[in-house]
């Protein structure tokens, strides 16, 4: 077998074989098969597709290259969440904590943040010695212990998606559905958890721009899960606005500090209580949405959601006196207010442009070595369909580098739409597959 003819058999638009499959992952992981030609088959994967035995396969032996975690010991029912990234998405940071007090345990390796989305890990790295270089030992540990534990996506787990990601990023080749199914898939079937939950993201701060692509992609990530002997649901949902008020790191722990207060904003809410009712209906603790909502409001009413978070960062060496105190989390010096340059209501505010504004404030990286600033961020005061007087501050920018000010509000004026009548409200949940 050699992969000039896998090449030229893809390059036709015929599809692979399982061994001619495996005999691609297993080149690329004992180096056999070239950088080149493992991107000249990528770019013909990109043009021809796959199906859907195919992107199994690829899944399959992905999984198979690296280490498997195996939970089985601590529970039959292991819950992983995973979102394909948005702008303010703090919701793994709120959902850890309500399974982990509804008795639920939840095993989640994270990333950090690359390009306008953030990542989970670059938040919690905010919250002074905050520890995600958990070995797999620690990890279990503390998924046992505790219910949970969250750290840094480790390379041992599924490293041929590494491999072929690094090539992706740099051929043009990462927005086609089974390759992003295959590499999301692999790394959740490798986590070890049995029931994975999927947060699956459209609109202009996401990945995907459509609702019908975030459907095609979560049909195909559900069906490669079947195949696998992994239950996948993927929650399909709006990314065209930001998620909650804050964006940034250190700025969105004091949200998610503040939803597990009590202090929830409706948007959070949506989202965060409906992954958290579809694993209760998975692990069979909780059948119905309403006592789902009625359960996980009490949770969080009794402080227990709040205790838990406390345990979480407790036992990763984080700070807790972050939880009442927040001048604990990195403080930004300066702060800024932007104002509002007519009167009416919100009608939308573009969550890529916001994104971008946040990134140049030094809350983001281009490349995965790149220093960040936690404390840059920007806080929306005025969210959608609320009122706007012109002169009212409608966000407030943090950030330490006082040349990205004026570019940042200009930035944020523009991603704000402001109508004269009051929009409807939206249901920011498109479809539930799985």
């Amino acid at each position: 077998m050699r992969i000039i003819d896998i090449i030229e058999k893809k390059k036709k638009g015929e599809s692979l074989t399982e061994k001619e499959i495996k005999f691609f992952i297993d080149g690329v992981m004992d180096g056999s098969i070239e950088d080149y030609q493992t991107s000249a088959l990528l770019m013909a994967i990109y043009f021809k597709g796959m199906d859907i035995d195919e992107t199994t396969w690829l899944t399959k032996y992905m999984v198979e290259s690296g280490e498997i975690l195996d939970l089985s010991k601590i529970s039959d029912n292991i819950v992983d969440k995973h979102s394909t990234g948005g702008v303010g998405d703090k919701i793994t940071l709120m959902f850890l904590p309500l399974m982990a007090a509804s008795g639920i345990y939840t095993a989640k390796l994270s990333g950090r943040g690359l390009g306008h989305t953030g990542g989970t890990i670059d938040k919690l790295e905010s919250i002074p010695n905050f520890r995600t270089d958990l070995s797999i030992k620690e990890f279990k540990e503390r998924v046992k212990k505790h219910h949970t534990a969250i750290a840094a996506q480790t390379l041992s787990l599924a490293p041929a998606d590494g491999k072929l990601y690094a090539l992706r990023d740099v051929t043009s080749t990462v927005d086609i559905i089974p390759l992003i199914a295959s590499s999301v898939v692999s790394k959740k079937i490798a986590s070890g958890a049995n029931h994975i939950i999927l947060d699956v993201k459209y609109g202009s701060g996401a990945f995907l721009k459509t609702a019908k692509e975030a459907e095609k992609l979560s049909q195909v990530m559900v069906e490669v899960g079947k195949r696998l002997d992994r239950n996948i649901c993927a929650v399909i949902s709006s990314m065209n606005q930001p998620l909650g008020r804050a964006v940034g790191n250190s700025v969105e722990i004091q949200e998610v500090i503040e939803f597990l207060k009590g202090n929830m904003e409706p948007d959070l809410k949506e989202i965060t209580f409906t992954l958290c009712q579809k694993a209760f209906e998975k692990t069979g603790k909780i059948k119905t949405k309403k006592e789902a909502e009625k359960y996980l409001e009490d949770i969080i009413n009794s402080g227990k959601a709040l205790e838990k978070f406390k345990e979480i960062v407790a036992s990763q060496s984080g700070d807790i006196s972050i939880i009442d105190d927040y001048s604990k989390l990195p403080q930004s010096s300066i702060k800024y207010e932007v104002k509002a340059k007519k009167d009416g209501f919100v009608k939308n505010i573009d969550a890529l442009k916001i994104a971008k504004a946040c990134k140049n404030l030094g809350a983001g990286r281009d490349k995965k070595a790149d220093k960040i600033d936690y404390s840059a961020g920007i806080y929306l005061t005025q969210k959608y369909s609320e009122p706007v007087k012109k002169g009212e501050t409608i966000a407030v920018i943090y950030t330490n580098k006082k040349s990205a000010v004026k570019e940042a509000e200009s930035m944020i004026i523009d991603a704000f739409e402001i109508a004269e009548e009051k929009p409807k409200k939206q249901s920011l949940i498109y479809k539930i597959i799985g």
